[in-house]
């Protein structure tokens, strides 16, 4: 009788083993000085050189042009977009190797919450790029609320898409996925908005651009990294028939590449880049 009933019992599911943490915190550093990077540099910088404008200072921060206008102040928050789901299709094409994939997927996740973050953070405190894109359109509660709208919207869909995107790190029963999920949200959000905090206190503006800045935009704009692992409860929100890739095991390449971009990052970008002439501006 027992053998016959311990052979009913339904074999026991391994647990999933867990991403080396300081694998992934180090591509965290990467992912996060990336996506500010391409929300100052690429995103305001560049509409900065498209709409005839001449840059004047970088930081992880801030942008400084000589010329002011709205496509200059919602070009970061459009690059970041745009980004999110170039990097959500490339993340797509990775098979194989889970570091590359993650890597991708942390840039997408970045780029998407701290785009829609923005929306609301200029919504709900009437600062920042979006309060400067909608300064002087009538009536101005109206334009509030429609950002408040927009930002909320599209952050939860962003959380939502990137709790999707994550299900192929995930592996074993119920229990070990939100170990793994944790483990792959948390790290980053930390990680990313200690760097970003510690290179945006270098700027040459003041403490001030570090609460609606770096704090903002890292601990802030991608505070959806702290709930999203919640998502892994509703397995329709997370099931999946790909086949789930390898676990992140300790890469000393990426935790090189983290030493040499957070030292980049914090050195030369923390205090600022300058270009030309800042007195007439």
């Amino acid at each position: 009788m027992a053998s016959h009933a311990q052979s009913l019992t339904p074999p026991i599911k391994p647990a999933a083993a867990a991403p080396d943490a300081f694998t992934v915190a180090a591509i965290a550093i990467v992912a996060y000085a990336l996506a500010s990077v391409l929300h100052e540099g690429v995103g305001h910088g560049g509409a900065c050189v498209m709409t005839g404008g001449h840059p004047l200072v970088l930081s992880t921060v801030h942008f400084e042009c000589d010329k002011d206008n709205r496509i200059i102040d919602a070009g970061g928050t459009v690059v970041n977009l745009v980004a999110g789901f170039i990097f959500l299709m490339l993340s797509r094409l990775v098979s194989r190797s889970a570091h590359l994939r993650y890597f991708l997927w942390l840039l997408m996740t970045i780029n998407l919450l701290q785009g829609g973050g923005y929306f609301l953070f200029s919504g709900f405190g009437n600062i920042g790029d979006w309060a400067a894109v909608i300064q002087g359109l009538r009536p101005a509660w109206l334009w509030r609320v429609l950002l408040i709208v927009v930002g909320t919207t599209s952050y939860y869909l962003f959380v939502w898409i990137a709790a999707r995107e994550m299900r192929v790190f995930l592996g074993g029963p119920g229990a070990s996925r939100m170990q793994v999920a944790r483990r792959l949200t948390l790290i980053p959000y930390f990680t990313g908005g200690i760097l970003s905090c510690v290179a945006g206190a270098l700027n040459p503006v003041g403490m001030i651009l570090v609460a609606i800045s770096a704090a903002a935009a890292s601990f802030g704009g991608t505070s959806g990294l702290v709930w999203m692992s919640q998502l892994v409860r509703r397995e329709n929100a997370v099931s999946t028939t790909d086949a789930p890739l390898p676990v992140l095991t300790r890469s000393r390449g990426w935790i090189a590449a983290a030493v040499i971009v957070g030292a980049l990052f914090i050195g030369f970008l923390g205090p600022a880049l300058f270009f030309g002439n800042r007195a007439g501006h």
